[in-house]
């Protein structure tokens, strides 16, 4: 677990491997900041995710988005990040439980991140399954669980916050959710196992 929430977090997702592997140089050079995940995705992107606090992961951010020109396909800045949503990155989510489940699917990871954290930052609910573009061909996918009308509210603000021309949002709200099926879900929601 980590021992603490930085106030910041960014993720930029390129469609070059080696324009990313460049941009992730420069962002460590450019200020100082915690470089959390690097590496490549389905279908041949990479993408970056670092930490730190909000001046110099924005500093740390701008240059990578200039490093990265083009092959820039998504972005996020997340100033003052909520810890429920960067403890989800980083592994640790709540029990799958409650009387309904909201899913939210983005077509990149950036939106994922953006829309989980807009949706426990506006309305009751809670992360329980955070999952960044593996064995998703570069999607994202949030699980979040709360009473029915906090679970439509925290969709409809997460779909307003990450909604983007250059992105696709899918959301779905499962009141009263069949037992086995949260059960199931909260060992693992791939379908061949392994966490999350």
């Amino acid at each position: 677990m980590p021992s603490r929430v930085p106030e910041a977090l960014a993720m930029v997702e390129l469609s070059s491997i080696a324009a990313g592997t460049r941009a992730a140089d420069a962002l460590v050079k450019k200020a100082p900041v915690v470089l959390e995940r690097i590496g490549t995705l389905q279908p041949g992107s990479f993408a970056l995710l670092f930490t730190g606090d909000v001046a110099s992961v924005n500093e740390s951010f701008l240059e990578t988005i200039r490093v990265g020109g083009a092959a820039v396909i998504d972005q996020l800045m997340l100033p003052q990040i909520e810890a429920s949503v960067y403890l989800a990155v980083a592994g640790v989510t709540a029990e799958f439980g409650g009387d309904t489940l909201g899913v939210i699917e983005t077509s990149s990871m950036c939106g994922a991140l953006e829309a989980a954290d807009a949706a426990v930052k506006g309305a009751s609910v809670r992360v329980v399954s955070l999952r960044l573009g593996d064995e998703l061909g570069g999607k994202g996918l949030v699980h979040l669980v709360g009473e029915q009308h906090d679970v439509e509210a925290a969709l409809e603000i997460a779909t307003a916050k990450a909604a983007r021309t250059t992105r696709t949002i899918a959301t779905s709200l499962t009141a009263r959710i069949e037992g086995s099926v949260l059960s199931l879900l909260g060992r693992s929601t791939r379908f061949w196992g392994g966490a999350a």
